[in-house]
């Protein structure tokens, strides 16, 4: 035990000539380092996504193969990496042992958690460059700069349908498993993904807690309410490559992109 006291209370020799952070090895040291610089060395060579880890780049490259190699005991769910099924099992379990200092809020990982308290600071660290909107999570940023180039690099297996991100193409590929793992507790209806089960609650409650501060009009989700705004401020982040033509929604870009097809 004495030993296991040193070992954690030993010094990380390995610092960051960044921000100070210590580690125990040069390649750790290394790893860290590209969170700096944004060094993504390992890159996939079906959708040239890059990667500051191999470990991250052997984890994406299942979402191509489909190969999920993990499972939950509990349920059977199948995961691509052992830390979501980790996560998942905390949906059994009830599990919450990351905390937001501000709210009280529980998470079951901790990057949920980092997210969630970008709502109390406003931070939005993700910029786009094509049209300067903010994103609280890289993965939102990543996935809207592709709304400009029209990149779908995540294909369904079965329609070959693509899409801009891989959780975006979790929830298609529901279309053809018929999956609905999220129910609706007072009528038991049954939604592929978690935003259309908190927006059908609202129907039961008549919930509209997103307000325009200019006509006040009420909408159940700040999605709606964000592409409402789109009217009074004119705004049209979504371009086409092709003609120029701006549009509010991607789905009205999809269809006018039709027409040089």
């Amino acid at each position: 035990m004495e030993k296991h006291t040193d070992t954690c209370s030993r010094k990380k020799p390995w610092k960051c000539g960044d921000c100070g952070k210590g580690y125990n090895s040069p390649s750790q040291l290394e790893i860290h380092r590209r969170s700096h610089t944004g060094e993504r060395p390992f890159v996939c060579p079906e959708c040239g996504k890059g990667f500051a880890q191999s470990d991250s780049l052997v984890v994406h490259r299942r979402l191509h193969t489909n190969e999920k190699p993990f499972s939950c005991s509990h349920c059977g769910k199948k995961f691509r990496s052992s830390s979501n099924l980790i996560e998942h099992q905390r949906v059994h379990t009830g599990e919450k042992p990351f905390t937001c200092s501000e709210c009280g809020k529980g998470f079951t990982c901790s990057s949920h958690l980092t997210d969630h308290k970008r709502r109390h600071t406003g931070e939005k660290p993700f910029v786009c460059s094509l049209c300067g909107k903010g994103f609280t999570k890289s993965s939102h940023h990543l996935s809207h700069q592709r709304l400009h180039t029209t990149e779908r690099p995540f294909i369904c297996s079965v329609c070959e349908k693509g899409f801009t991100s891989s959780s975006q193409l979790l929830i298609h590929q529901r279309i053809h498993s018929k999956e609905k793992p999220f129910s609706c507790s007072v009528c038991g209806k049954c939604f592929t993904c978690s935003t259309n089960l908190t927006a059908h609650s609202r129907v039961h409650n008549e919930n509209r807690p997103y307000k325009c501060s200019d006509c006040e009009k009420s909408f159940k989700t700040g999605r709606d309410l964000m592409y409402h705004q789109r009217i009074h401020t004119g705004e049209k982040p979504f371009t086409c490559t092709e003609c120029g033509k701006g549009f509010a929604r991607t789905s009205a870009l999809r269809k006018h992109q039709k027409i040089h097809q």
